[in-house]
């Protein structure tokens, strides 16, 4: 990564310009072409130093259920586990810890009952049973990694 791309980074995580042509604005600011700042924004998603890009919405406000999961799941299921939860369009996270519950995930879904179908066809599929560890609180928090530092 150079300063470009840095730039670049601090730019896109929550300033992303909502305009026809953002590229061609991000350029101007870090002083790039369009044509610059998409490619380094491509290299960057293709490298896996980009996970994802995408806007976020606060799933209570649209009326949706979110959840935090977790699992147990022997080491010789982990792939399969994983496949069968990553087929699931409302999993926006997956991780691997090292703890008895060592798979974590977040589910989004229309509303508890939707949920709970899910990890119920989880279950099914993996016949591991599935945590539903849903907030009773919410605290968020807005995290940026400034990239010049």
């Amino acid at each position: 990564m150079d300063a470009y791309d840095k730039q670049i980074l601090d730019i896109i995580q929550s300033h992303f310009p909502l305009t026809s042509r953002p590229y061609e604005e991000v350029g101007k600011q870090v002083g790039l072409s369009e044509t610059d700042v998409l490619a380094r924004v491509r290299d960057m998603k293709k490298s896996g130093l980009i996970r994802r890009m995408g806007a976020n919405f606060t799933s209570k406000a649209l009326g949706w259920q979110s959840t935090l999961c977790a699992a147990s799941v022997p080491e010789d299921k982990l792939d399969e586990f994983v496949a069968e939860v990553n087929k699931h369009d409302g999993v926006t996270h997956n991780y691997l810890r090292e703890n008895e519950f060592n798979v974590w995930f977040a589910l989004i879904a229309p509303d508890m009952d939707a949920v709970e179908a899910i990890l119920a066809s989880i279950t099914e599929a993996t016949g591991i049973k599935v945590l539903n560890l849903p907030a009773s609180k919410l605290f968020k928090i807005k995290v940026d990694f400034k990239m010049d530092k």
